[in-house]
């Protein structure tokens, strides 16, 4: 797929070359009128839904702001999207706004991204809800902004079920690997739900979710751990995560941790949550944790109601460190559009109190409706509404909000991943050592799975080590030390 990708890039890169070259042509004409051609991903333009959220922004620019905008939505293949997005702009179809998620890096280096870094400066309300990780991102790479709260994962468990366990209590006073360890034993042997859970933690094709919980128990709080002689080690190749996939797997050997975890979508491992079939599973804090909730009350009543679990303590304590090195996913516009003025006053707009109204709380009469001097969200909103763009931790509508933006554990989650905040020192590969990357990645996935699974020994990590040096980890750990230094 990268051969494909890159010789559509080099066959489209005459058409965007020329466009690059050609200033005038591509300044803006008209700050406050203009058609905004984007890209969103899951946003299908005839989607109901989707139009009437962008008919109603159309309004709201025009009468708050006095800008006369007109969104043309960009119609994206089914598929993996941050390919099928490279194959639309390296045929030099490229829309002025762009949410990327991956690959964005290839489009970047060749100039086909906006620095919004002078943008930001002059915003009336962007830079106003920038927290101090989104501040450290933009600097690093300032082709991307995403303004949403930690995206950090978080285990769950209904809440009847929890407080069944005698381990319960002991788990919240110390959430050792040991103490988790325990609570996931009596989960299934207690088996609350009637025969189930048939395990205790499930997780979504590989062990990302399950490592949001222990790795930083087991001593792997940073992307590259710091050795006795000042270099850096990749964590994945050190003997905290020896130790750590040796826990991994006695949860898989005792029947804790799902048989099909590494073959798990996420749409079956919420099923298998719902249904009982798992205890626990982790989700991104916040939004999504508040769906769950929602859908596990809805499906097992109120007494269901999710309890947050804590991470794992031992060497640190937390859901993972921060990466500040760039966002991960986030909205561009193209250096190339004839309307960057006008596209970004869109997205300052949507970080203002009307713009916030809308992207937050969607459709009045919907997703919330007037009850006093009060606003009360509806079983609609909590059930489907998103926000397509900006959620700040600080928001206030003009009235009072009857009923919370979030439920009780949704917000319990986003203050524990608040609480045990810390950052990342991942660095940003060149094109060299980027190449070799996925390479040594894949290598890991397989090797730990198979560990895990009982195909191999632990004691095969010195070998796993070495092949992941030979497969270009020596040289990636060269790059990043002189970035570290």
């Amino acid at each position: 797929m990268k051969r494909k990708l890159a010789a559509l890039f080099a066959a489209a890169m005459l058409t965007l070359t020329a466009a690059a070259c050609s200033g005038e042509e591509a300044s803006t004409t008209d700050s406050k009128k203009g058609t905004i051609k984007l890209v969103l991903k899951d946003e299908d333009p005839s989607n109901p839904a989707t139009k009437k959220y962008f008919s109603n922004l159309e309004k709201a620019l025009k009468e708050d702001e006095q800008l006369d905008v007109k969104f043309e939505l960009v119609q994206m293949p089914q598929g993996n999207y941050a390919e099928k997005l490279n194959l639309l702009l390296y045929s030099g179809d490229i829309p002025d706004m762009i949410y990327f998620q991956g690959g964005d890096q290839q489009i970047s280096g060749q100039d086909l991204l906006e620095d919004l870094t002078p943008y930001l400066e002059k915003s009336k309300h962007l830079k106003s809800i920038m927290e101090p990780y989104n501040e450290k991102r933009m600097k690093n790479y300032p082709y991307l902004l995403w303004i949403k709260p930690l995206d950090l994962k978080t285990p769950v468990i209904r809440s009847d079920w929890f407080n069944q366990l005698s381990s319960s209590k002991a788990l919240m006073a110390d959430p050792s690997p040991e103490n988790y360890k325990a609570f996931f034993k009596e989960l299934v042997e207690k088996a609350p739900g009637g025969g189930n859970p048939k395990y205790a933690i499930t997780a979504a094709g590989d062990i990302a979710e399950l490592d949001s919980i222990f790795n930083m128990a087991f001593g792997i709080n940073q992307t590259w751990l710091e050795k006795s002689d000042g270099t850096y080690e990749y964590a994945k190749v050190s003997e905290k995560e020896k130790a750590k996939l040796e826990f991994y797997s006695e949860l898989y050997k005792e029947g804790l941790l799902d048989p099909q975890f590494a073959t798990k979508q996420w749409d079956t491992k919420e099923k298998a949550f719902y249904d009982g079939e798992a205890g626990v599973i982790t989700g991104t804090n916040g939004k999504v944790i508040d769906i769950y909730n929602g859908k596990m009350t809805q499906v097992n009543g109120k007494e269901a109601a999710l309890t947050v679990l804590p991470p794992s303590k031992g060497e640190f304590q937390g859901y993972g460190a921060t990466d500040v090195s760039k966002e991960s996913r986030g909205i561009a516009i193209s250096s190339q559009s004839k309307n960057k003025e006008l596209a970004f006053k869109v997205l300052d707009y949507l970080a203002s109190p009307e713009g916030q109204m809308l992207d937050r709380i969607g459709f009045e009469g919907e997703h919330y409706q007037q009850s006093g001097d009060q606003l009360e969200l509806t079983e609609k909103y909590y059930s489907e509404w998103y926000a397509r763009f900006w959620e700040p931790a600080a928001f206030e509508t003009e009235k009072p909000m009857k009923t919370p933006l979030l439920s009780e554990p949704a917000e319990e989650s986003a203050k524990l991943v608040r609480d045990y905040y810390s950052e990342d020192n991942k660095v940003m590969l060149d094109e060299e050592a980027s190449a070799k990357w996925d390479a040594t990645e894949n290598l890991y996935k397989e090797f730990s799975a198979d560990v895990i699974t009982g195909k191999r020994p632990v004691s095969d990590f010195e070998k796993f080590a070495e092949d992941w040096e030979k497969a270009g980890g020596a040289e990636i750990t060269e790059f990043v030390n002189g970035k570290l230094k």
